[in-house]
C-alpha cells in the first residue's frame, strides 16, 4: 500500500507500526493535488504534461520548508507515472503507479538524489556524466534530484553544463535551491524555473486544521494563528511547531502552551504594551513589559511583536482589507484599526525605525532585559515629541504643538495670554587678547495685551527673463540646484521658448516627472506663471550634445593648428587631452572695468 493511501489514519500508533513518524514526514504530500500555495506551478506543469512539452530540466527555489524537495518527487513521479491502464507521463497521481511508492519514500533505483551540500566536486559531477549514458532499469526516465545545488563548486557547475544544454532523452534533472542568485546564469537558462512561494498565513491555519482534526488533537483557533505566524510561511516548520506543540501539551495544543513553548507575548498585552508607548506613559509601558517578561516572554520576541503590530496598524491605514487575514487575532483586528484611525503616518514611521534599531541592540546585549526597556523608553519618550513638520510650523507660529510643549522662544501661540517675550541686549566685552567680546543679555518682558504682531511686508520677487534654454540652466545653477541643471542640460531638447510658455521634447532616459518639476522651478525662479508643454516636433540639441560638439571641432581645430601638430610631431606619443579658449573681454568692457579716480584741484594733469 503507498503512503497516499495512509493518509488520513491516526499517527499514534508507535506501539504497533514502529517508530514514530513526525507529522512533517508523514503529512508530507505525494500530489499535486496535495501541495498548498503552489497553484501557479501546478497549473504550468499540467499544462505543460497535457501538450507533451515536458522540459528536460526543472529549477526549484524557494525558502526552506516550502516544499521544494517534495515538489521534485512529485514531479519524478509524475514522469515515471505507470498504472495498468496509465503508461505516459501524468499529473494525475490519484491512483498509486507502480513506481510512486518507491519515488516517494527517496530509495528507486532510477530516481537518484544528490545532496549538494556534501557533494560539491567535479569528480561528483564526472560520476552523474557517466551515468547518464545508460538506460533505466525500470522506470521511463532516469531523474536526478540535486538539492541546495547552488553549493557546488564552480568547476562542477562548468562540468554539467553540456550535459544539462543536451541530455539523453531518458534523463531527467531536478534541481532545488535556497539560493537562486548563487547558481551561474549558465546553468539557469538551461532550465525551467519555479518560484515557490511562502505559503499564505490563513492557507496554513486551515492546514493545520485538517491535519489536527486527523490527528484527533484539540487545538485553539489562536494557537494555530502563532504557529502559523512563527512558520513565516514554511509548512514544513509549522508541522515541526504543531508536533512539538502536541508534545508539549499532551495532545492538547493551547494558545497558552503554545506562547511559552515559543517565549512569545500575548497578542492582547503586547497590544496593551503598544498603547502604554503610544500614550507616553513610560511606567505602565516598564510594568507590562515586566509582567510578560515574568511570564517567560523573550526581550527580543517583545519588541519583535511590538514592530509586527505597529506594521499591522500602518498596513489597516492604507489597506483596511488587511483586517481580514486569518492569522490575526479579533483584539489585533479591532484595536488595530482604531489605532489606524488615531496615529499619523510619521508616528508610525519613526515608531517602526526605533524599533528596527533597538532590536539588534537587544538581541547583542548582555543585559537584554536593560536593553528593551531603554528602548520602551525611548519610545515612550518620542511619542510625545512633535514630528518635523508639527515642529516647523510651531516655530512659523502656525499654531500651538500638539502635546502642548512650549515654545522655541518660550512665548505662547495665542496674543494676549501674559506670555513673555525676549528683548536682546549686546555688550562688547574685552577679552583676554585684547580684542572685544560679544554677550548677549536676554531679560523676560511682559507682551502687552493688545499687542499683535505684524507680518512684515513681502517684496514681490522681480520677473526674470528666460529667453533661452541656457537661461533655464544659468537659474539652476543660481539657486544651487545641481542635480535639476543636469537634467536639464543631458534631457531637455528645446522648441519654442516664448514669454511665459516652453515647447520641449525630451530625451528617452528623462524622468516621467521632468516636466512637472521644470515647471513649479520656473514659477519659484522667474515669479510667474508658465506653460511647459511636451512637443511632437523634434526639437533642437541638448545643451550637452552642444557642449560635446563644440568639444569636438575645438578638437579637430587644434589638431589642423600647424603649431600644435609640429608638437604632435616632434613628441611622438603625445596627444591632446584639453583645450582651453581664453575668454577675450570686450574693449568696453574692459575700459569700464578701469577704476576712475576723482581729481582734486590739487591734482596736477
Amino acid at each position: 500500500m503507498s503512503e497516499a493511501g495512509n493518509w488520513g489514519t491516526k499517527s499514534l500508533e508507535t506501539g504497533k507500526a514502529g517508530a514514530y513518524r513526525v507529522l512533517a514526514r508523514k503529512y508530507r504530500p505525494s500530489n499535486f493535488s496535495e501541495l498548498i500555495g503552489q497553484e501557479p506551478m501546478v497549473r504550468t506543469l499540467t499544462n505543460a504534461f497535457a501538450t507533451g512539452r515536458i522540459a528536460q530540466a526543472w529549477m526549484l527555489t524557494g525558502v526552506r520548508g516550502v516544499g521544494k524537495t517534495t515538489t521534485a518527487r512529485i514531479l519524478a513521479r509524475a514522469l515515471n507515472y505507470k498504472t495498468a491502464t496509465v503508461d505516459q507521463p501524468s499529473v494525475d497521481l490519484s491512483v498509486p503507479g507502480e513506481h510512486c511508492q518507491a519515488i516517494m519514500e527517496g530509495r528507486h533505483v532510477d530516481v537518484i538524489e544528490m545532496d549538494a551540500a556534501s557533494h560539491t566536486g567535479i569528480d561528483d559531477i564526472r560520476d552523474i556524466i557517466d551515468r547518464v549514458r545508460y538506460a533505466p532499469v525500470s522506470a521511463r526516465y532516469k531523474v536526478y534530484i540535486i538539492d541546495e545545488v547552488h553549493m557546488l563548486s564552480t568547476q562542477a557547475f562548468n562540468g554539467l553544463l553540456k550535459t544539462l544544454e543536451e541530455p539523453p532523452p531518458h534523463v531527467k534533472f531536478i534541481f532545488a535551491t535556497t539560493e537562486i542568485r548563487k547558481v551561474p546564469i549558465t546553468v539557469l537558462s538551461r532550465c525551467q524555473r519555479f518560484d515557490l512561494r511562502r505559503i499564505d498565513a490563513g492557507a496554513l491555519v486551515g492546514h493545520l486544521f485538517s491535519i489536527a482534526a486527523k490527528e484527533g488533537i484539540s487545538v485553539d483557533d489562536e494557537a494555530l494563528a502563532m504557529i502559523a505566524r512563527a512558520a513565516e510561511g514554511s509548512a514544513r516548520d509549522s508541522l515541526s511547531i504543531l508536533d512539538q506543540a502536541i508534545a508539549h501539551g499532551s495532545g492538547t495544543v493551547s494558545a497558552d502552551a503554545v506562547r511559552a513553548m515559543l517565549g512569545l507575548a500575548d497578542r492582547a498585552r503586547i497590544i496593551d504594551l503598544f498603547e502604554h508607548v503610544m500614550k507616553g506613559d513610560v511606567a505602565a509601558a516598564l510594568a507590562e513589559f515586566r509582567a510578560q517578561y515574568d511570564t517567560g516572554a523573550d526581550p527580543a520576541a517583545v519588541l519583535t511583536d511590538l514592530a509586527e503590530f505597529n506594521h499591522l496598524v500602518t498596513r489597516l491605514r492604507f489597506v483596511p482589507a488587511a483586517a481580514d487575514d486569518a492569522s490575526l487575532s479579533e483584539d489585533e483586528r479591532r484595536r488595530g484599526a482604531e489605532f489606524a484611525g488615531t496615529l499619523s503616518v510619521r508616528v508610525l514611521s519613526r515608531t517602526w525605525q526605533m524599533l528596527l534599531k533597538g532590536i539588534p541592540e537587544v538581541q547583542s546585549s548582555n543585559r537584554p532585559v536593560s536593553a528593551a526597556e531603554m528602548v520602551l523608553i525611548r519610545l515612550a519618550h518620542a511619542a510625545d515629541l512633535p514630528t518635523l513638520d508639527e515642529a516647523l510650523k510651531s516655530l512659523e507660529g502656525a499654531g500651538p504643538l500638539p502635546n502642548g510643549a512650549p515654545r522655541a522662544n518660550g512665548a505662547s501661540a495665542s496674543p494676549g495670554n501674559g506670555g513673555g517675550a525676549s528683548a536682546v541686549a549686546q555688550a562688547r566685552m574685552p577679552s583676554s587678547n585684547g580684542g572685544a567680546q560679544t554677550m548677549r543679555l536676554v531679560e523676560a518682558q511682559p507682551v502687552p495685551e493688545a499687542y499683535v504682531p505684524q507680518p512684515a511686508p513681502v517684496a514681490e520677487a522681480p520677473v526674470v527673463p528666460v529667453k533661452s534654454l541656457a537661461d533655464i540652466v544659468a537659474l539652476a545653477d543660481a539657486n544651487r540646484d545641481i542635480a535639476f541643471k543636469v537634467l536639464l542640460k543631458r534631457c531637455v531638447r528645446p522648441v519654442r521658448i516664448e514669454p511665459g510658455r516652453l515647447d520641449v521634447t525630451l530625451t528617452d532616459d528623462a524622468p516621467k516627472m521632468l516636466l512637472n518639476d521644470l515647471t513649479a522651478k520656473l514659477r519659484a525662479w522667474t515669479a510667474r506663471n508658465w506653460l511647459v508643454s511636451l512637443s511632437k516636433e523634434e526639437g533642437g540639441q541638448t545643451l550637452a550634445e552642444m557642449e560635446t560638439t563644440k568639444r569636438e571641432n575645438a578638437f579637430s581645430d587644434a589638431k589642423a593648428d600647424p603649431t600644435v601638430a609640429a608638437i604632435l610631431a616632434r613628441f611622438p606619443g603625445a596627444k591632446i587631452i584639453d583645450v582651453r579658449i581664453p575668454d577675450v573681454p570686450d574693449v568696453e568692457e574692459a575700459e569700464a572695468e578701469v577704476p576712475v579716480e576723482p581729481v582734486s584741484d590739487d591734482d596736477e594733469i
